[in-house]
């Protein structure tokens, strides 16, 4: 069974994160989303409302193939818990050539710890490519419609997190 290993914060998850899930489900029997968590990282969502929106991407995506898709947390070196969950291979998004810089050096590292986790690079479609979480938080906190940029479930949840920060 080959398992890919998706890692991220996913503070909201966006479609250009929906893209590359999908990705995964074409490469792999089962994918592991992996939520990393970091003490000093303030995040806008709780671990546990992370889980259910991806949770509810994945049946949304899948229907009764849902138990393709398991969502964790880790705290470690993304490695240590890819071994942990028999991952055959990691997952990295890639939006434009920052993130390509940037991820190959991760993959560089990781391939020297771990030379049997090969990293697989997915590229964001043309409409994914300039979504990043922080301009969606950012867009969410002045008000502005995040639908273009996020699940349904996750726009509601942005704006009514932030409808009760400023008060409407």
């Amino acid at each position: 069974m080959k398992i890919a290993f998706y890692a991220g914060s996913f503070d909201p998850l966006t479609n250009g994160h929906l893209d590359v899930l999908k990705g995964c489900f074409v490469l792999a029997d089962k994918v592991v989303v992996a939520i990393g968590l970091q003490a000093n990282k303030k995040t806008l969502f709780s671990f546990e409302e992370r889980v259910d929106f991806i949770t509810q991407v994945g049946k949304d995506l899948l229907g009764a193939d849902s138990n393709r898709l398991q969502v964790l947390s880790f705290n470690n070196l993304l490695i240590e818990k890819a071994r942990e969950v028999g991952a055959s291979f990691l997952i990295r998004g890639l939006r434009d050539g920052t993130d390509l810089d940037y991820e190959m050096q991760m993959a560089g590292m990781n391939g020297i710890m771990a030379p049997e986790l090969q990293t697989v690079f997915l590229p964001a479609s043309v409409s994914g490519r300039a979504i990043t979480s922080t301009l969606v938080r950012q867009i969410a906190s002045m008000g502005g419609d995040v639908t273009p940029f996020v699940p349904s479930n996750i726009a509601q949840a942005l704006h009514s997190k932030f409808q009760s920060v400023r008060g409407e």
